[in-house]
């Protein structure tokens, strides 16, 4: 028996009852990957009360006693990095899609070994008299934001049957209501969804345009703009919105920026190790002005742990203008670099975050082929957004554990049944 399972919700159930049942499988690894879809056998047990009455809510319990597929030969997966959320089907006297979900609760899962995934709740309100079987469906295995998912490849056999009788409040509809009984883990913001997003007003106002002419003023801040972006990482894409504020102060003829991201989009899935992220971001140049300045950021000067928020210091830079008018300063192209890998996104569209009058300094950014760097920023003069540095923590969207080490990929850790490629 199940701990826990068969409790009726404000009303006692009958005995609760388990069962097993085993159909054949296909999962299909995270797109971008290259790697081929897995055919296994997923063995299930399902917890369910033996009778129950109409109107009760009653909880189900599945457990996994195999999944359909083992972890790749090339990568440890660590403890408590895995989640499983599914579909537990329901027929006969009402129908109902219930929705499966476990707690991302495993062991350390080394190369090439089994699979262990939590158990998954759900609840399931009775609205008619009668039997009511349930029957394992398709389920998705997310490990560090990715998902794998796998469905039936064949007639599944029911694991379960309640006995529902007439009660008070009893109904002759044959639908019903299920919903999960765990809630979500705020790791997943991309994993049961790959595009992750962060939108909302914040906390200042900062107006939509800041001039940089007359009345001495050295201080400039600019609106907060969402901007879209794709990123590419060496095992896959995805997608996430960042809101971006540009600031900007008066340095003689140049300025010193510093972008700021009002929002994390992500919680770290496992430990990062201090000094290992670096983020850096394109500032792309128009109005009277064009090229690009490159402003970064320090690596992490502290651990960021499993579960928490990873936080994108503020990024800086000097801005050396090349044209006399009004120069506009917009988001461009943002990367994290960590341990050798890196992750490169592109705005799906950009808008502009700082106005300044700028006045034309001898090497600046348009038109130039000088440049001018401070506190780890420079000018650009590649008219487009350059390929050298973005960073932004909203578009962090997976670690993985490649051959034991932790690398940013902003994919994920992917599990299927591995397979020897072809020589």
């Amino acid at each position: 028996m199940l701990t826990g399972a068969a409790v009726l919700l404000g009303v006692s159930a009958g005995q609760a009852q388990a069962a097993e049942v085993a159909y054949a499988t296909k999962c299909v690894p995270p797109s971008g990957i290259g790697l081929p879809d897995v055919n296994g056998t997923t063995k299930v047990e399902i917890t369910a009360p033996a009778t129950a009455k109409v109107g009760d809510t009653v909880d189900v319990v599945w457990k996994f006693t195999q999944a359909a597929s083992k972890n790749p030969d090339i990568i440890d997966l660590p403890a408590n990095s895995v989640q499983p959320s599914g579909t537990l089907k329901a027929a006969g006297a009402q129908t109902a899609d219930i929705a499966m979900q476990g707690p991302r609760e495993n062991p350390a899962i080394p190369k090439g070994g089994a699979m262990t995934l939590s158990d998954m709740k759900g609840t399931l309100k009775l609205t008619a008299a009668g039997q009511v079987t349930l029957t394992p469906d398709a389920y998705v295995v997310n490990a560090l934001s990715t998902d794998t998912k796998c469905a039936p490849t064949e007639a599944v056999q029911p694991a379960a049957t309640i006995t529902v009788t007439a009660g008070e409040g009893s109904s002759g509809s044959g639908s019903g209501s299920a919903s999960p009984s765990t809630s979500p883990d705020p790791s997943q913001s991309q994993s049961q969804s790959p595009s992750a997003s962060a939108s909302g007003t914040p906390g200042t106002s900062p107006s939509a345009s800041e001039s940089g002419g007359g009345g001495g003023r050295t201080d400039f801040t600019g609106k907060v703009v969402d901007i879209p972006y794709t990123c590419q990482s060496p095992i896959g894409e995805k997608k996430a919105t960042s809101p971006i504020q540009i600031n900007a102060k008066k340095n003689g003829g140049s300025y010193d920026l510093t972008v700021q991201f009002k929002k994390s989009v992500m919680d770290s899935p496992i430990d990062i190790p201090a000094g290992k992220v670096k983020p850096t971001m394109q500032i792309v140049l128009g109005g009277a002005d064009e090229g690009s300045v490159t402003v970064e950021g320090p690596l992490n000067s502290e651990p960021i742990p499993q579960n928490e928020p990873i936080e994108i210091p503020d990024l800086t830079g000097v801005y050396k203008p090349g044209a006399t008018g009004e120069s506009t300063l917009s988001p461009g192209v943002l990367t994290i670099e960590a341990m050798g890998t890196t992750t490169t996104c592109t705005p799906d569209s950009t808008a502009v975050s700082l106005t300044l009058d700028t006045a034309e300094q001898a090497s600046g950014a348009s038109g130039g082929s000088g440049s001018s760097s401070s506190s780890g920023g420079s000018t650009s003069t590649s008219g487009g957004l350059a390929e050298t540095g973005s960073g932004d923590h909203g578009t962090l969207k997976a670690l993985g554990l490649v051959a034991g080490t932790a690398i940013l990929l902003g994919g994920a850790v992917f599990t299927f049944m591995p397979r020897r490629r072809a020589s």
